[in-house]
């Protein structure tokens, strides 16, 4: 039976002004979990706790079935393709002389893998790293996590800067990933549209609490948008209301939970970017 590729129980991580609290999340070997939040609500700041870049305050963090601070964890991190916000290569190197470094840090290095990245990215071998653009830099990142043969890719940001084509590409690469149930991916984005696209479960952080880690269908399933009359929307009872706003001409438009609606209102498709956008305005009581 799958297991947990990656399990945080009641991790809590406080500096300066900043805390993250108490943070229960969990990716299912198999899956893709999108990891969700404004700026500064503590998803690079989980990410680099789950790496143990980072020491936790308070909890339990385990990776691929491994305490994340014990030399067990140390072995792991040949299974583990990570890609930040900011691609990081010596500046002076081209792809050539970064594949040579890598094929001597890793034992699984495929050389034949990167290569088809590489061209499939329509990157350039001889061009030096600080001359790439911002997205040739983050595809240099991708190819380089997928060119070692890892069971779990944690991604911060990795497809920002990258034009909505190549994206989308991007986005199939990674769904291809999981086909094998023994991949994972945790992937934090602000394109909520690609995180609905490819996850199978969703997280969101506010302001250093995780406010729900749901199975994405789970949630689609639940809320729905309901636009209608202000006296309509009074009418519905607390559990089935959980945030409104005006919508122009008195009317309201409204973050509904699907199962409390009376009969004949009608309620309309909430895309995960609807139920984020009323939990963050801080409208919602769910």
């Amino acid at each position: 039976m799958a297991g947990n590729a990656i399990e945080l129980k009641n991790v809590s991580r406080s500096f300066g002004d900043f805390a993250l609290k108490g943070v229960n999340l969990t990716l299912p070997q198999g899956c893709i979990l999108g990891l969700v939040g404004e700026n500064g609500a503590g998803k690079s700041t989980t990410i680099r706790l789950i790496m143990n870049t980072l020491r936790r305050d308070f909890g339990s963090i385990s990776v691929l079935g491994q305490d994340n601070t014990s030399p067990a964890f140390q072995s792991l991190k040949e299974d583990i393709g990570v890609v930040l916000d900011e691609a990081y290569f010596p500046e002076v190197l081209n792809i050539k002389q970064v594949e040579r470094v890598m094929v001597n840090t890793y034992r699984r290095w495929d050389s034949e893998t990167f290569a088809a990245y590489v061209k499939r990215f329509d990157l350039p071998w001889e061009k030096e790293f600080k001359d790439f653009s911002r997205g040739m830099k983050m595809k240099l990142a991708i190819a380089v996590a997928l060119s070692h043969q890892p069971k779990l890719l944690i991604l911060d940001e990795a497809t920002s800067g990258l034009d909505p084509i190549v994206r989308d590409e991007i986005l199939d690469i990674f769904a291809d990933f999981t086909r094998d149930e023994t991949h994972s991916i945790l992937i934090s984005s602000h394109i909520l549209s690609d995180l609905e696209k490819i996850c199978d479960y969703v997280a969101f952080l506010h302001k250093g609490k995780l406010l729900f880690c749901e199975e994405k269908d789970a949630l689609l399933e639940e809320y729905g948008i309901f636009v209608g009359t202000t006296d309509q929307a009074d009418s519905l009872r607390p559990e089935a209301l959980l945030g409104r706003q005006a919508s122009g001409y008195g009317g309201v438009r409204a973050l509904v939970r699907r199962s409390e609606m009376p009969a004949g209102f009608p309620v309309e498709h909430a895309s995960i970017e609807d139920i984020i956008l009323f939990l963050v305005k801080g409208e919602a009581k769910a």
